[in-house]
Formats: C-alpha cells, structure tokens, sequence
C-alpha cells in the first residue's frame, strides 16, 4: 500500500522557519547564532527529543548519551534534532512520589511539542512514571512519536546470588528485622543490588511500562527490553532516529496508531509479564488520553484469561537480563497466539504480527509457554465490595495462595506516620491473621497515590516465622513489590470512601476468586461513622500540589487531570 509522503512546506516546522516574513526572520537568524547553516535545518523534518535524563536519576543516567545517538540517527536520515530536557522523576528519589508528578512530565511534554517547531517527537525514558508521562504527553499532542526506553541495569548480585532491584529488598530488609541476618549482610547487599545504569531489572513498574508501550506499537520491535549497558542499546537509539525522521514524512501519529485493539493487546502483555498493579493506573490515563474508554472491569476480563507466563520476579525466578537473553518480549507476545490482535499498527509501520512472526524463545524457563505457565493465578484481579465499591486491585501471583480467600479482624493505621509508629509495638494486638488497613495513602491522602501498599509485616510476626499476610490500603505499592496486598481501592478515604470508616477489630473478607473485598459491618453502623467522619486538611494551599488535589481523578480512573482528558483538540500556536 502505497502512503502519501508530505511536502517540505507541509511540515509543521515550516512556519516557523520556511515563511518568508519577519518572525522567521528572526527564527533563522536565532537558529544560525547557534552555528547551523540553512543546509543543517530547511525543508528538513525537525525533530524534538525529549529527554528526561538528570544527575538524581540512575535510572537514566545513560540518557545523555542516548539523545546524542538519537540525534546521530535523525542527522542520518535527513532531519534536524533539537533536544528538549524534561522533568526527571527519579524514583527511588523523588518525594512523595513521583506519582504525583507524572501529570505534570505528561503537561510539560504535550506543551514542549506544541510550543517548539516539532515534526515529530523522540521521548526517552523509562523510570516508573516517565513512559506513562511521556506517552500521555505525546498522545494528546498527536504529532510523529517513537518512545526510547532506557532499558534494565543488569542483575544484581550477592555472594554468588542474583538479587533483584526492589523485590530483593523488601525480602532481605524482612529478614534483618526478623534478625536472620547481620548488619554487615545487609551492607553487602546495599553494595551489589544496583551494578548499573538502567531501570529496575526486575518486572517493575518500570519494565512492565517499557514493555506496554512496545505492544502499544510505540517502540521498534524489541526495544522494551534490551539491557541498558548492552551495546545492542544505543543501536536502538540511533534506528529511533532514522525511523522519526520518516515517520515525519508519512504522517504516522499516535492517532494513527494506538487502537482499542493496542490496549487490549497491552493489557493482555501485561497480565502475561506479570506486571506491575501500577500498570492499571497507566493504562487507563493512557487510553483516557487517546479517547478510548476503557475501564477496571475491561482489564479483570483480560486478567481472567491470560496466565502469567513470564518467569521474571516479584512473580517468577528470573530477571530483566535474563528475560531479553530469553528472547525477550518478541516471542513473548508470538507465544500469546490467538490472544493478540496481529493487526495492530506500530511505528515501524508493520502491524505487530508481522513483527513478532518468526520470534524464538531460547530459554523456555524463563519465558513459557501458554501449556507450562508460571501462574495460572493471574497478574491481577478487580475485588468490589462495600469495602471498595469503585474498585481495588490485586496481584494474585505474587500473593500467598493460602490467603487468596481469608477473613480477619482489622488492625487500622490513619496514615504512614502513624503505621510507622506503632507497626513494631510489643503490644500491638496483631496475629498472622488480623488485616493491616492504612489509610490517607490515595491521590489525595498520600498526597500524590504513594507507594506504600505493600506494608511491612509486625515485627513480632517476623520474629514468628510469618512472611505474608493480608494488607489493605488505598495506596499502591512498587512493581517490584510482592505479597497479598490489596490496592488502590476507591473511593480513598481522604475523600470519605469506606475505607476511612474502618475500624480496629472490624473483619474483613477478601475473596480473590470471587473478586469480593467487604468490611463484614452492618449499613446502619456505617452510615453512623460517616456522620461522624471528619475530612482532612488538603496538603497544599497553593502550587502544583493545590492544582493536583483539585482536579485529579481517582485510581479507577487512571488519576489523570480531568481538564487534560477533556475532549477537543488544541489549536497550533499564533506565530507572530
């Protein structure tokens, strides 16, 4: 099929630099200050690469050199590169949460595309919340985008031992509280967790992002998992920069694109890596963002029949490294068969089925197939209930099975520094079967959706041999993390949802199977606490934090801005 290619003075960069006027006057005179020739920039496609590298982030730490290499790619394929850095967002690092910025890196990379004279758009990331930042950003601008994920660090290791960012230290942090291991031990593994630049390598919320957006069709074929330091890395980065220069010329924008069939093959990807709980949120912004509708219920129907079938922890044995030596996501989505849709459309300008067609698994322990799965249990399940009548989420995979149908009596905490406290009391009245409930941990109480649903077990309990029990919290906890924790659950209370009203020694019931979370307490009883209940204080009289707790929306609807899922397009700036 043939495809209409633009013209020069079609190009969007064409009226800032090709109208014979005094502003581009002005616009050429400024771009040759910088030491560019015509010959460097006119009629050429002018490509913005937003780039999230800083000094805090580890993560990125490589993409400096990445954007370099991009360039090295558009300047080989005829375009012109401009680089344009973007807020960070370094997870381990930012506080509270980089949750609570990643509207602000989606607004400042729809706003740098449309307010620069961008043909299109190369976005570099990969730290939590910068793929879903960027590509929300990029979806609304809706001009030519190809994603650059940073890519795992590689293994960690520890006496001979593989460790693995995240999931390996909520472990071995139990274990030192629990004191079967020494301060010294702890020290070694601070040492050689982290051996590289690069994401998370384990199936994070970092690595299941990377992953959805190659299956979205916003990466080349087999980027999403491509180690960092490999040399394979910047290679992909330089074919990004040829590939921008023509998608440029053939108008393919996310529009063009992303589909109801790209998230539904996202959502299925996601449920079979065993993916991050933090993967609901983005998914739906994303979808929000591209117009589709999509909801908690859309993705439960996926969860139910897609098994996990990536060996990779907090779910599996293995890691990132491991995973992409395997083969990496390519044979990974082939061996999901019938459950893609083939003909969703990517930036390579193939559909997904052609480019998956021939992938090999060379490691089929590590990624299983369909008949040999790692779980059978799911990488998530949607529990309502008058507990969480909006929704909540859970992990099944990574949960004990022997408490997947559990009831117990509450122990309530009214906020982290109040879980912190009292968490470790010899006197807290807690067993191996009560409910930890923490509260003020959602969009609004957190403030920002924090990561700290995967609360830390009693010590006492530790002392005793126990390793999992039953949490529930209106935060969401890291990718890396494991356990049978319940999330994101909506209405959060800050805002008056039912989990604020529960109470010390309240039993509640989980049933993953039947997809139920309830507070065992009689309506009237309810209704007479929420007479009673009092709404917080907001956070922030003013700044960003105010703009966040006035228009975000809850975790079961992706906790975007509702002004920026507003429909309509935004027209192209006044040049004058």
């Amino acid at each position: 099929m043939s495809v209409r290619r633009k013209k020069p003075e079609e190009l969007r960069s064409h009226r800032w630099y090709g109208v014979d006027d005094l502003r581009s006057f002005g616009h050429r005179s400024r771009i040759k200050q910088m030491g560019y020739a015509s010959e460097d920039y006119a009629g050429k496609p002018i490509i913005g690469i937003v780039n999230t590298w800083s000094d805090i982030n580890q993560c990125h730490a490589h993409l400096r050199v990445r954007a370099e290499e991009v360039k090295r790619g558009v300047w080989q394929a005829g375009g012109f590169p401009i680089e344009l850095p973007a807020i960070s967002l370094s997870e381990p690092v930012v506080k509270p949460t980089t949750m609570l910025y990643r509207n602000f890196l989606a607004m400042e990379t729809e706003e740098l595309l449309r307010s620069h004279p961008c043909d299109g758009a190369v976005l570099l990331g990969g730290c939590d919340k910068t793929t879903p930042g960027l590509i929300m950003g990029a979806l609304s601008m809706d001009i030519p985008a190809i994603f650059v994920p940073a890519g795992p660090m590689l293994r960690g290791m520890w006496r001979g031992k593989p460790l693995g960012s995240g999931s390996d230290t909520w472990k071995y942090w139990a274990e030192l509280r629990a004191g079967t291991i020494t301060r010294d031990d702890w020290g070694e593994i601070e040492n050689g967790i982290s051996r590289s630049f690069g994401t998370c390598m384990t199936m994070g919320t970092a690595a299941t992002m990377m992953s959805i957006a190659e299956t979205l069709g916003f990466t080349l074929p087999g980027a999403s998992s491509i180690p960092a330091p490999d040399s394979s890395h910047p290679r992909m980065a330089t074919a990004s920069g040829r590939r921008i220069v023509e998608m440029v010329w053939q108008d393919l924008k996310p529009s063009d694109i992303v589909s109801r069939a790209s998230f539904d093959n996202a959502i299925t990807v996601d449920m079979a890596v065993g993916g991050s709980t933090n993967a609901v949120v983005h998914i739906l912004a994303m979808a929000g963002r591209a117009g589709i509708k999509l909801t908690l219920d859309d993705l439960d129907v996926i969860a139910k029949r897609v098994p996990v079938i990536a060996n990779v922890r907090p779910s599996g044995a293995y890691l990132m490294e491991d995973f992409y030596y395997a083969g990496g996501l390519r044979p990974l989505i082939a061996q999901l068969g019938s459950l893609i849709d083939g003909g969703a459309r990517t930036v390579n300008g193939k559909s997904i089925g052609e480019n998956v067609k021939g992938a090999q698994v060379w490691n089929d322990d590590v990624i299983r197939s369909l008949n040999n799965p790692v779980s059978n249990a799911g990488a998530l399940a949607v529990l309502r209930g008058n507990l969480a009548p909006d929704g909540a989420v859970i992990k099944p995979s990574a949960a004990d099975p022997k408490l997947l149908k559990h009831s117990g009596p509450a122990v309530v905490f009214k906020d982290y520094n109040d879980m912190a406290a009292r968490l470790d009391a010899p006197d807290l009245k807690v067993t191996a079967d009560s409910v930890l409930v923490l509260q003020s941990a959602g969009p609004h109480g957190g403030p920002g959706f924090p990561e700290w649903g995967m609360l830390p077990l009693p010590k006492k309990l530790l002392q005793q041999g126990v390793r999992d029990m039953v949490r529930v919290s209106d935060s969401r906890m890291s990718g890396t993390s494991y356990g049978t924790c319940v999330l994101h659950v909506a209405p959060e209370s800050a805002i008056g949802g039912p989990i604020a009203l529960v109470k010390d020694g309240d039993t509640i019931t989980l049933d993953v199977p039947g997809r139920v979370l309830r507070l065992e307490v009689p309506d009237e009883e309810l209704k007479r606490r929420r007479a009673a209940w009092v709404a917080p204080k907001p956070h922030y009289p003013r700044g960003y934090g105010a703009l966040f707790a006035k228009h975000v929306t809850q975790a079961n609807e992706g906790c975007d801005f509702d002004f920026l899922t507003a429909p309509g397009k935004v027209a192209e700036p006044e040049i004058h």
